[in-house]
Parts: C-alpha cells; structure tokens; sequence
C-alpha cells in the first residue's frame, strides 16, 4: 500500500513539474520576445504575433530577431538537455553531460575545421562537421575514460572529458585565431554562445535534429531503463547492450553536436537539467527525459533573457550566463558525490 502510495505521489509530482514547467517556458517566451536593447510593450509582442505589420519597426524587431532567438534557445536547451539525460543514464554516472565530457568541444573544433578549410559559414553546411565531431570526441572520452567498464566511476569519466575539452578548445582557439577574417566574425560570439541574430534556418535545423535524436531517445527510454539494472539483467530480458550503447551514442551525437553547431558550445545546460527532473520524476527515463528536456529549454531560455537585462543595454552571451550558473551547481554535485563515497 505504502508503495502504491509513493508511486501516485510522485506521478502527481511528475504531472505538477510539467505544468509548472510549461508556464514557466510560457512565461518566459513572453519575457524573450519583449525584452532587450530594445524594449517592446506586451501588447505589441502579440501584434507583432497575430496582425504583423512590415512597416513598424517593432515587429520586424519581434518577427525578424527575437522569435527565431527564442525558438532556438528552446529547442537546442532541449536537445542538450536530452544529450545529457541520456548519458547520464547510459553510464550511470551523475556528472555525465556533453560539455563536461568534451562533446561539444569536438563538435566546436570540427565546425570551425569546417570553416576554415572548406569555407563553410552557413549552418545548413557546418552541421554536418558537428555532428562527426560530436561523434568521435565521444568514442574518444567514453574509451579514455573507460566508460563502458567503469561508468559508475565519474571522476575517471570527467577527468578525461576535462582533458579532451582542453586539448580540443585549445586547438579550436589556435585555428580561429589563425583563419581569416570572414572566419574570425563568424566564431566570435557563436564561440561564446550568443544566440543572437542566427536566423530561422538555424532553428530549423535544430528543430530537425531534435526530433529525430529526441525520438531515438524516447524510444530507447525502456531500454536504458532495464540496463540501469545491470548488463546480465538487460541480457535476460532479451536486450542487446551493445545496440543500446550504439544508439544512444548516435542519439547523443545527433542532439550535441547539432545543438553545438547552432547555439555555439554550451556547458552545464545538460548536467543540471536531468537533476532538476530527477529530483522530480525519479530515475525512470520515461519521465525524466522529457522533463529533462522541458528543463533545460527553460534554463538555456532564461540564461539567454538573463543576460539581456543584467548589463542592459548591452548584452552576456547566453553560453556565458549558463556557465557562471552552472558552475557552483557542478561543484556542489561533486562535493556530494565525495560525501557520498566517503
């Protein structure tokens, strides 16, 4: 009875962390579309929305600039927030996300491989280097690191994610540092994560990538769910473990290294978001990835409005903010892993 009891506590709380969390996603979709260099009334937003006028400055500000901004912090906050649920659950290990693990970071240096060398300056071309170098920075974290024998062990993971961030961010400064001009602009503020003036084609893409690495995750919610148990556990219950590792390795390519390509190399975005949803849905990944991808939309979103008002009227990249945040959470969870284990 009592197990019945907390199972219909916690769906009613998995049901409140949704509804709070389209609110607060609505809420701040409003904030977004009005806020900025250039403040523009409720009232207009919505005339801008239903009755566009091209003559009128605000709503071209609206149309043209700050719903794409927005659309794009959603869907890649959601994609990163995916990514990390995702290997979070895949390696069992609570510090897992693509930012920490250097993900983004292979991602970042391929697209720049891809500006420098081929010429590439429109996201529809340099996706596609995104998502190979998403692809092999994390072969090469998940082989370093030992995952798939010690995924319960995050410091072996994260140290050799710290490392290969490193050496890929500073090869990727060195070649930007080192390319053209039309190369130099177009990775200055994509480098910290600016969401600004990227376009609708931008979000297009990302919008693309998330629903087909967010249906793959989805889809292999069950799955990563029966490996939580242990690999002989999975086996007995007809699954293979090396199908499952493989697709979601593609699932987190697909949502990193697109979300990389677009909103620029953001971290912490997809550590902090499967927590908050934990603390609410529990472990089950049924529930967790959706909200964990509603959570991070949600903090990309607010990183992004927070860093048009703190400085107004100038403006902190949204990458930024969402690093100045996440930071003291990163620390806190390693200090109460340490507790943990001590």
């Amino acid at each position: 009875m009592n197990g019945s009891a907390a199972l219909a506590r916690r769906n009613a709380a998995t049901v409140r962390g949704y509804g709070f969390g389209a609110l607060a996603l609505l809420a701040l979709m409003v904030l977004g579309l009005g806020v900025g260099s250039r403040s523009v009334p409720p009232a207009e937003v919505l005339r801008a929305l239903i009755a566009f006028d091209p003559n009128n400055d605000l709503h071209l500000i609206v149309r043209s600039l700050r719903v794409p901004r927005c659309l794009l912090a959603v869907t890649a906050g959601a994609g990163l927030g995916l990514a990390g649920g995702v290997m979070q659950a895949l390696t069992r290990n609570p510090l897992a996300e693509p930012g920490l693990l250097g993900v983004n970071a292979g991602a970042a240096l391929a697209v720049v491989l891809g500006a420098m060398a081929f010429g590439l300056t429109d996201v529809t071309q340099y996706v596609w280097f995104g998502l190979m170098g998403a692809g092999l920075a994390g072969v090469a974290v998940l082989l370093l690191g030992r995952a798939h024998e010690s995924g319960t062990d995050p410091i072996r993971l994260v140290l050799a994610g710290a490392g290969l961030s490193i050496t890929l961010g500073a090869a990727a400064s060195l070649i930007i540092l080192n390319s053209g001009l039309e190369v130099l602009d177009l990775f200055r503020n994509w480098g910290a994560g600016v969401l600004e003036g990227r376009g609708m084609t931008a979000t297009w893409v990302m919008a693309v990538a998330l629903m087909l690495g967010g249906g793959l995750a989805l889809m292999l919610a069950p799955s990563l769910d029966a490996l939580a148990l242990g690999r002989d556990i999975g086996r007995t219950l007809g699954l293979d473990p090396r199908l499952i590792w493989g697709l979601a390795c593609l699932c987190v390519m697909i949502l990193s290294g697109a979300g990389t390509a677009t909103a620029g190399p953001i971290a912490f975005v997809g550590l902090a978001a499967p927590h908050a949803a934990r603390a609410i849905a529990g472990p089950g990944n049924r529930n967790l990835l959706p909200l964990s991808a509603l959570f991070a939309a949600i903090m990309l979103l607010a990183a992004d409005v927070l860093g048009r008002v703190v400085v107004a009227p100038e403006e902190i990249a949204a990458g930024i903010v969402a690093a100045m945040l996440g930071g003291p959470f990163f620390v806190h969870l390693v200090r109460r892993f340490r507790l943990a284990q001590l």
